[in-house]
């Protein structure tokens, strides 16, 4: 398997911005929030029990889940968090290191919001990248981006590691904070040196 560099941050941090240029320069990507889309398509075990366990109304008309209707359920409520997360959490890290296996590139990033708060992801990442803004950045980006209210955004950021918890995990902090051009020089330096590293390990 390729060196893997985990990459996390909390919402609304920017962690896709910096993805999407590794990506572009040809790295793969597994995202584990991908992952975690594909356990509950239609037809799999998953979604079947999640319907079962809180009801049709998760369930858009097509028969796909209805991931805003799911959110404002389980944050709202920790004890049905803690049951979701029991289920799917499994699943996704499957899904995640069949992906990690498949890939073929120099080296592998790994994207993962709960990165840190995994054991099981945090143990497959050989480096841990955390992309970070202040609070109230993080705070402003997710309720334009997402539509959320700002009580619904905090009960989401309350439910992650604190921003100081993750800094103190980090090997490597992004500031991202600044404009998109800065991103550009931070990713493409990283760039170099995890071929670097990749290219040691190989030796």
């Amino acid at each position: 398997m390729t060196l893997i560099i985990g990459i996390t941050g909390g919402i609304g941090s920017g962690k896709s911005a910096v993805t999407d240029r590794f990506a572009r320069m040809g790295i793969t990507v597994v995202d584990a929030d991908l992952a975690a889309r594909v356990v509950v398509e239609p037809g799999r075990p998953a979604l079947r029990a999640i319907a079962g366990h809180f009801g049709a109304g998760i369930l858009q008309p097509d028969g796909s889940l209805d991931r805003a209707a799911l959110r404002r359920i389980v944050f709202a409520e920790p004890a049905q968090r803690q049951w979701l997360e029991q289920l799917t959490h499994p699943l996704i890290g499957e899904e995640i290191r069949a992906q990690l296996a498949a890939s073929h590139s120099p080296y592998t990033i790994l994207s993962s919001p709960l990165l840190l708060e995994s054991s099981s992801q945090r143990q497959l990442a050989e480096l841990v990248v955390v992309v970070d803004v202040p609070e109230e950045v993080q705070l402003e980006r997710t309720m334009s981006r997402d539509a959320n209210d700002e009580a619904q955004v905090r009960r989401i950021m309350a439910a992650q590691l604190s921003r100081q918890e993750r800094l103190a995990l980090a090997d490597i902090v992004v500031d991202n904070s600044g404009p998109l051009a800065a991103l550009d020089e931070i990713v493409a330096e990283l760039h170099k040196e995890f071929l670097q590293r990749a290219e040691q390990q190989r030796r």
